[in-house]
């Protein structure tokens, strides 16, 4: 995956940082026995998975091809080298 650049988009890193204050937030809650932050902090979770879809989908995450690119890419570095 590290060849294909996954995740490095904005969609994905908004979305991953908003799900993370989310879970700060439901632990934090969590500890201090609040249910109804506890709650929230998973809503900010989910929100933050929204976020990433819908931003995704307006053209901000990485594209369909873009792995088989890479597919096809590596495939063709293989023969060359194999040929060599």
């Amino acid at each position: 995956m590290a060849g294909s650049s996954h995740g490095h988009t904005p969609a994905a890193w908004t979305g991953v940082t908003i799900a993370f204050i989310g879970f700060c937030v439901s632990g934090a809650f969590m500890v201090m026995a609040q249910p109804v932050g506890f709650w929230a902090g998973m809503a900010i979770v989910a929100v933050g998975g929204v976020v990433g879809w819908v931003m995704s989908a307006m053209g901000m995450g990485q594209p369909k091809d873009t792995h088989e690119q890479f597919q096809t890419a590596l495939a063709e570095s293989r023969a060359a080298s194999a040929k060599s």
